[in-house]
């Protein structure tokens, strides 16, 4: 069995101030605002369409794949002792901009209504060629919102960006973004590259895929990748953080040490899962689907992985949301609840007629009946966010004829910071949170 890096938390128990829970930015203003041919509503889902058949939930059944601890301890020997979340911390050396330092360009990613509540925005020379992805934090980590002495925010990136220009020698390329969010007035990070073993962890390679989601749970961070050969889930110990010693185009071993593409660190891959069916399937919502969006879920029992399937460009057909259980088991911490066959089964699955989902989000209120799936429609100009359950949905809306077309266009993921009560993503060059009480005030049809 592989290793289990025991972190030691220190719980703080603290009483969130309301300058935790920030107040509202004055960003709308400086959005653009949302013209006619983006302001047409959207077509209501309605209700979310249970799946239970063999035949639906079959094709969305996982296999493990752990790589063997020699593999991970043979790599450790070569590059150094592995390090923590902390020490990653401790060398962060870029800043994020305040939402008072980014452009009006950088606003016009962030959502009208609900506006955010905090946003920042990355360093342009430092992200230019690069294509944001996800988002998850140490709220996601543990339900305190703290792992260890920080807090923390991990943002995933593409070598690669809309257009398909990508940062040199970037190409197919992935990379996370450690940010210190113990000051969230202030945010400082730094940048680790995501990468596999190789040869019995003689070597490592690039992720070489691009990233649209993003769970770190306990000690482990998944995450969803698309190397062109049908979609997984790598998994990554966050005990196992491995320091690059030549700052070099490269990856892997080099003459004199280890590279990784100018990164100060190294994320190598202790897992993955892939659908046990094959290859997915853009254009069908019955096969083998493509994973799209994740986001942890720590309102069910046991804690479960959201997943949004991840359809064609510009597909407008049903897609699926499906959720698997997280392990119970403490020498399985942070993942996935397996059969005796090492098999993930789905818990719970849906087929949802809301298209164009990039982040997905689920989440039941104490007392209520159901779950809600709060699903973020990408589009042109804006995007929707739906709120969708069993019994129908609902969108925030926005302006004088109420358009549906409120939220930022390409946001890949949603994280749910429970002990601040926000909802984290990020859309072009900038990272922002807002309160998910206030999404729910801004649903229309209620």
């Amino acid at each position: 069995m592989m290793s289990r890096g025991r972190h030691r938390r220190r719980k703080r128990g603290r009483v969130l101030r309301a300058a935790l829970a920030g107040t509202a930015l004055s960003l709308t203003a400086a959005a653009t605002i949302v013209s006619a041919s983006q302001a047409t509503v959207g077509e209501d889902p309605g209700a979310l369409k249970p799946l239970a058949s063999a035949a639906d939930t079959d094709p969305l059944r996982l296999r493990e794949d752990l790589v063997p601890e020699r593999t991970l301890d043979r790599l450790a020997e070569e590059m150094g002792t592995p390090v923590g979340v902390g020490a990653v911390l401790d060398s962060a050396d870029h800043t994020l901009r305040p939402a008072s330092g980014c452009t009006a360009a950088e606003r016009t990613a962030l959502p009208v209504e609900p506006a955010a509540t905090r946003a920042y925005c990355w360093d342009e020379a430092d992200t230019e060629g690069w294509q944001p992805g996800a988002v998850t934090t140490s709220g996601d980590a543990d339900d305190d919102g703290w792992w260890g002495g920080n807090r923390a925010i991990l943002s995933g990136w593409s070598g690669s960006d809309a257009s398909g220009a990508s940062a040199a020698g970037a190409q197919d390329l992935a990379r996370v973004a450690f940010v210190d969010a113990n000051d969230l007035g202030r945010l400082s990070y730094t940048w680790a590259l995501l990468a596999v073993p190789v040869d019995g962890g003689r070597d490592y390679r690039a992720l070489s895929s691009q990233v649209s989601g993003m769970v770190w749970y306990q000690d482990k961070l998944l995450v969803t990748a698309d190397g062109g050969k049908g979609t997984a889930l790598y998994v990554y110990d966050m005990d196992r953080v491995q320091r690059a010693t030549v700052a070099g185009a490269a990856v892997g071993r080099v003459r004199g040490g280890w590279s990784a593409h100018g990164n100060r660190w190294v994320l190598p891959a202790v897992g993955s899962y892939r659908l046990t069916g094959g290859a997915c399937d853009t254009d069908s919502d019955a096969g083998v689907p493509c994973l799209g969006g994740i986001s942890l879920d720590r309102s069910s029992r046991p804690d479960s992985l959201a997943v949004s399937e991840r359809a064609g460009e510009d597909d407008d057909r049903p897609t699926r949301l499906w959720r698997y259980s997280f392990s119970t088991d403490p020498e399985r911490a942070g993942l996935l609840a397996t059969d005796s066959a090492g098999r993930v089964h789905a818990d719970e699955a849906y087929r949802t007629k809301a298209a164009g989902i990039g982040g997905v989000l689920s989440y039941q209120e104490v007392g209520a009946a159901r779950p809600d799936w709060y699903l973020a429609g990408t589009g042109a100009g804006r995007g929707t966010l739906w709120r969708q359950n069993s019994e129908g949905a609902g969108a925030t809306e926005c302006g004088v004829d109420e358009t549906r077309r409120c939220w930022s266009a390409h946001t890949l993921s949603l994280s749910y910071w429970g002990a601040l009560g926000e909802v984290w993503s990020q859309s072009g060059r900038a990272l922002f949170a807002l309160p998910l009480a206030a999404v729910d005030r801004s649903l229309g049809g209620e």
